[in-house]
């Protein structure tokens, strides 16, 4: 291979929703910062963050899953355990102590209950179905693509639905929250989340080799250097490792981990006042935090800030890519999943206290058990929901999984 092959290619700039996307970013910061104080101005320039870092690197986790259920490919998986890996190693101290660079910071911790097993076991089945997770279905919206904007209109109305009846939910089975960091100590609870770590991404490699013969590799970098850096696709183990130190980022500046869905249920609780409901009657917004959030604009939610941030920043990283070409043309079944998928990704994250973000990464990141059942519930939904697409997308059954699809 000649040196040639590596040969940097010019640096795009951003085109008109780049530059877009680029003067949201900094003008909104200074604009919250001067309504509500320059953190909630540098968390959207953290959301804008992992939003161009979700972007570059692909790092999603439904293909990720998907592809793994149906081919055995599991590169993406030992990526997520990575992610992890290095999250714990940098949560666990913090969390034990309960400050962080002098501020009171606190774990996403949360019951072993129904809501999660079922929940996660329904946001699986609407991963596949809506063609996204949490992240992904707002960095590939930011990103362009359009049907994933329905996707996440629904993901909206789902939340709102599953917050409704949020307290029947809380009525039902439950164990007590288990942090692993509270339990164990931080040093044998990283100790214990690194074996299981490692052992998930041995049963990748086993399970691969035994059906390829080999691992599968990233395909050799078009450019170098800053160009890549800029234009991307970005190594996804580098991607996963981003993600970690931004979670904990996010950690030092909000005080707790990073979280994407509990914004959706304010966003569709609104939504539902403009239209003449009054969700202020309802359990789930009767709560201290959630009434106060509910009064409030949403710039001064944390959560919408980030996630805000996130569909600027993938939106400036399709531009800066050259691949920011929105189209309408989504195919009816196509549509119908969007709709199906988002209405199951909101409903079940609320009621499974997070999604493959707020509960997963973050819960896991946390020492909570809940974020291991809702990987359990969560990858069996996925493995329903991968056997429900070739209905909706046309897909054949046992052939290989398009890459580029889902998130």
């Amino acid at each position: 291979m000649t040196d040639a092959t590596f040969r940097p290619a010019p640096t795009a700039l951003p085109g008109g929703p780049g530059l877009a996307a680029l003067a949201a970013l900094l003008l909104g910061s200074l604009a919250l910062g001067a309504a509500y104080g320059p953190r909630q101005g540098a968390l959207l320039l953290l959301g804008g963050a992992l939003g161009l870092t979700l972007y570059h690197a692909a790092f999603g986790f439904t293909s990720a899953w998907r592809v793994f259920i149906l081919e055995r490919r599991g590169r993406g998986l030992r990526a997520q355990m990575a992610m992890l890996a290095l999250a714990v190693v940098l949560f666990f101290p913090a969390l034990s102590a309960g400050t962080l660079f002098g501020q009171p910071v606190t774990g996403l911790v949360s019951p072993l209950s129904t809501g999660v097993v079922v929940g996660a076991f329904l946001f699986g089945i609407g991963m596949q179905m809506g063609g996204g997770c949490a992240s992904g279905t707002l960095f590939t919206a930011g990103g362009g693509n359009a049907r994933m904007l329905v996707t996440l209109l629904f993901f909206v109305v789902g939340s709102a639905l599953a917050t409704v009846h949020f307290d029947w939910w809380l009525s039902l089975p439950a164990l007590q929250p288990v942090s692993l960091v509270q339990t164990l100590g931080p040093l044998p609870g990283i100790a214990v989340s690194l074996a299981l770590f490692a052992t998930i991404a041995a049963v990748t490699v086993f399970a691969e080799r035994r059906r390829h013969g080999a691992l599968e590799t990233e395909a050799a970098p078009a450019t170098r250097g800053f160009s890549r850096f800029a234009r991307g696709p970005w190594p996804l183990v580098a991607g996963a490792l981003a993600l970690a130190v931004l979670n904990f980022v996010t950690l030092a500046l909000a005080g707790r981990p990073w979280g994407i869905t509990s914004a959706f249920a304010l966003w569709g609780a609104k939504g539902a006042e403009i239209l003449g409901f009054e969700p202020s009657t309802w359990a789930y917004w009767q709560t201290p935090a959630n009434a106060r959030a509910l009064s409030q604009s949403v710039f001064a939610d944390i959560t919408s800030v980030m996630d805000f941030g996130i569909i600027a920043g993938a939106m400036l990283a399709a531009s800066l890519a050259g691949r920011f070409s929105p189209s309408l043309r989504i195919p009816l079944r196509s549509l119908m999943a969007a709709v199906l998928g988002g209405l199951l990704l909101g409903y079940g994250a609320r009621i499974a206290y997070g999604c493959n973000i707020g509960a997963y990464f973050s819960g896991i990141a946390s020492g909570s058990l809940h974020g291991w059942l809702w990987l359990v519930a969560a990858f069996a939904g996925n493995a329903v929901g991968v056997r429900l697409r070739p209905f909706f997308f046309g897909e054949r059954r046992g052939g290989r999984v398009a890459r580029g699809d889902g998130a």
